[in-house]
């Protein structure tokens, strides 16, 4: 499809020229009639002067118009043209541009997201206050030489980043050249995640592996000496190999499910999902376990949907580690009870609480600031004699902080304890999520009739 350019004085055409200025010839040819009928001008010199408004008319002038693109030319700098907002925008990194001094020209989307106080004109040493881009801007601004630096982000997780910053050469509006500066921020957590868990898989395999492995190790070499021959210690000693591997494969599944949940800590899920019936399906799965420990299940739900945005496995297990912790070790109480409600957060805001609560044993105060730690445990003996792997509450903690929650555990020794699991504010009911995008779509929809509207009536 060809696109007309506009149209100058010069490129238009006799006929069009002679049409626009039509009134003009009449109104001067009528003006100079009057003047020869009053004997005031000959018809000759009426002749003259008819000629030369005429040709001024005809003629085409691009005084007008010179002055005019000088002046949009002046008006408009190169940098701040839509092609580069559009080129920067298209980034798929953060990434900002900056003039000689350092105020930012344009800015993608990813970088507004990563430095909100970012804004168009204005300082990037303001907004971005971290030592290690301060130091980096400074010198390539004063050198004009590309710089990297690498730093690390605590908000709201911590997050390491790469900032490359790249001197671009660029035009001046008299055609002159001057450069900018592009920062492009690069996520390295994914790579440091991997490697963290690479270190801390070998550091707590060689450390909680051992046990079990010794404990396999010996149980062969019996088997295959003393008491080869023997049927009931043979039994015995198979017995006691399963469970230490079944305690393997416990270790080994929690560490894995630890490793991947920190691998994506930083990534905030962003898919709906309802809480109801998460809780429902772990309650019911662990039902076997409760009638072999004779406890009694208590669950209090609220009957609309309970929307947040979530990973539906990482919330299963988060709610399976919950409600098996209470019946193992809160067993002696009898009860458990699972609830779901919504309370105000300590900024104010509403929050979704589930809480889990047993009538056991209870925990000491001193135990419980340290309780989701890896590996740690209020009685050794008693975790590894109910199967545990002194992971459960530290994945809980994970999980909770990827979604942007919080853990709350409260206990009083000999009246059990209750583990709160608080979601991040902000998500309504599923009717209310369903209302609001309803809402918001009509509003579009207006919008873009409106829109539609006003360019035919332009046009």
């Amino acid at each position: 499809m060809a696109i007309d350019a506009p149209s100058s004085p010069t490129a238009q055409p006799w006929s069009d020229r002679l049409r626009h200025s039509t009134i003009i010839l009449i109104a001067a040819a009528l003006a100079l009639s009057v003047v020869v009928s009053l004997g005031e001008l000959s018809v000759l010199h009426a002749v003259a002067v008819f000629l030369c408004i005429a040709a001024a008319a005809l003629i085409p002038w691009r005084l007008h118009d010179t002055a005019a693109s000088r002046d949009d030319v002046r008006r408009i700098n190169p940098v701040e043209s839509a092609a580069v907002a559009a080129v920067v925008a298209g980034m798929p990194d953060p990434a900002v541009l900056l003039d000689r001094a350092g105020r930012v020209i344009h800015l993608n989307a990813a970088a507004a997201q990563l430095a909100p106080a970012l804004r168009r004109n204005e300082l990037a040493q303001f907004a971005l206050r971290s030592p290690e881009i301060i130091t980096a801007l400074r010198e390539s601004i004063a050198t004009t030489e590309p710089r990297r630096a690498t730093y690390l982000d605590h908000v709201p997780v911590d997050r390491w980043m790469e900032l490359i910053i790249t001197p671009v050469p660029v035009p001046t509006t008299f055609g002159g050249a001057d450069k900018c500066m592009l920062m492009t921020f690069h996520d390295q957590t994914p790579l440091r995640r991997v490697e963290e868990m690479r270190a801390d898989f070998v550091a707590n395999a060689s450390h909680e592996l051992r046990t079990p492995l010794a404990a396999l190790s010996g149980f062969i070499d019996t088997l295959q000496g003393q008491a080869k021959d023997d049927p009931k210690a043979r039994e015995r000693f198979l017995g006691i190999m399963h469970n230490q591997a079944t305690r393997m494969a416990r270790l080994i599944d929690d560490l894995l499910s630890l490793s991947r949940v920190e691998l994506s800590a930083h990534v905030r899920p962003d898919t709906l999902v309802d809480l109801l019936p998460i809780i429902r399906q772990v309650a019911d799965g662990l039902e076997p376990l409760a009638r072999e420990r004779q406890v009694e299940v208590e669950i209090h739900l609220p009957e609309p949907p309970v929307m947040i945005a979530g990973d539906r496995e990482e919330l299963l297990r988060l709610f399976e580690n919950l409600i098996e912790n209470a019946l193992k070790y809160g067993a002696s109480g009898g009860r458990v009870i699972v609830s779901l409600t919504s309370g105000a957060a300590t900024d104010g805001t509403q929050e979704i609480r589930v809480m889990v609560r047993d009538f056991g044993p209870g925990i000491a105060p001193e135990h419980l600031p340290r309780l989701t730690e890896r590996f740690y445990r209020v009685d050794v003996g008693d975790s590894r004699l109910q199967g545990g792997t002194g992971l459960g509450l530290s994945l809980v903690k994970h999980i909770l902080n990827r979604h942007r929650g919080r853990l709350l555990i409260e206990s009083v020794p000999k009246q059990g304890a209750t583990f709160t699991a608080c979601f991040s504010p902000g998500q309504g009911s599923g009717d209310d999520m369903k209302l609001k995008r309803f809402q918001l779509l009509v509003v579009v929809i207006r919008l873009s009739r409106n829109l539609r509207k006003s360019t035919a009536d332009r046009s």
